[in-house]
């Protein structure tokens, strides 16, 4: 198994160069059945590894590039009158795929990012009282540019909450940045990417994911961490019941990823930056984005054995 998320994993690090990390944490979110958010400024690859995350999983795929002017009709489809049949008949949006990049969603309306909740909590959507199931499995990737940059506007916690992780992709390193300079365009690179994970592969595969084995002595460290984020002044509000069991979620995943049947502490600390960051706020902070020192300060104060 460990052998063909390795080779999913290298073929998107030949698209994005350097970033084993966080290609791995895309991974461990697709098998964790979640949706995943990026956030970093614009050029820094987020679009292309989504789009190379689709091809290595041969998952049917559609990009939505989200604007001021986009509508949730745009998204989710509307119904259309059909002179033949003197119908009204739906039109489906490009919603209905298995993965969904929704590109700079944080550059359009809180009523058009809206459109996004029913279908990722509920992998459906609804329209004029009909609901419509989604293609399996569903995934959403969504970029974002950072809040500070002028025309966004900021996703509210309720859409935050359904994404899995958050990851941030940063800078190439010197050597990464040098083949960027000196090689082939990624969008050709990207153009002859094949697949290595099939639709059956890929069920299997989050089915074994499910069946990783969790110590109460692991359960224990996970709910202090919990805890500690509750009680803390130093924030606004602590992890949600969805955010505790997304962190276990992707500590199982980051165990199997690692060849392991079983997660210890170090899974747990591998997804933890991704998994709460973007769940938290501190108290002293006025804007919707906490640092990466706060998983950092979690970990200092939280111990592995009680």
């Amino acid at each position: 198994m460990r052998s063909v998320i390795q080779e999913t994993v290298d073929l998107v690090g030949q698209v994005v160069l350097g970033k084993e990390q966080q290609i791995k944490l895309a991974v461990a979110c697709l098998l964790s059945e979640g949706h995943l958010l990026i956030e970093d400024m614009p050029g820094m690859g987020k679009t292309t590894l989504a789009h190379a995350l689709g091809k290595v999983f041969n998952l049917s795929y559609n990009r939505i590039q989200f604007t001021s002017d986009i509508l949730p009709a745009d998204i989710i489809g509307a119904p259309v009158f059909d002179k033949e049949s003197g119908q009204f008949v739906f039109h489906e949006g490009p919603i209905f795929n298995q993965l969904i990049l929704a590109d700079e969603i944080n550059r359009t309306t809180p009523k058009s990012q809206s459109a996004l909740l029913e279908a990722m909590e509920e992998r459906q959507v609804t329209v004029d009282g009909d609901s419509m199931p989604l293609p399996e499995p569903f995934f959403v990737i969504a970029t974002q540019n950072p809040s500070n940059q002028a025309g966004t506007f900021p996703l509210p916690e309720s859409q935050l909450d359904r994404f899995l992780m958050r990851i941030e992709l940063g800078y190439p390193d010197p050597i990464a940045e040098r083949i960027l300079l000196q090689g082939q365009d990624r969008r050709v690179v990207l153009a002859t990417l094949g697949n290595t994970i099939n639709l059956l592969k890929l069920r299997e595969l989050q089915a074994h994911c499910k069946t990783v084995k969790v110590s109460e002595a692991l359960l224990d460290y996970i709910q202090r961490i919990i805890a500690y984020t509750r009680e803390t002044s130093e924030l606004t509000h602590g992890l949600s019941p969805r955010g505790g069991m997304a962190l276990l979620s992707s500590a199982k995943s980051w165990a199997f990823i690692d060849d392991r049947n079983y997660v210890v502490p170090e899974d747990v600390q591998a997804v933890l930056p991704s998994v709460v960051e973007h769940r938290l706020r501190e108290s002293s902070d006025s804007t919707d984005h906490v640092g990466s020192a706060l998983a950092q300060r979690l970990l200092a104060n939280v111990d592995v054995v009680g």
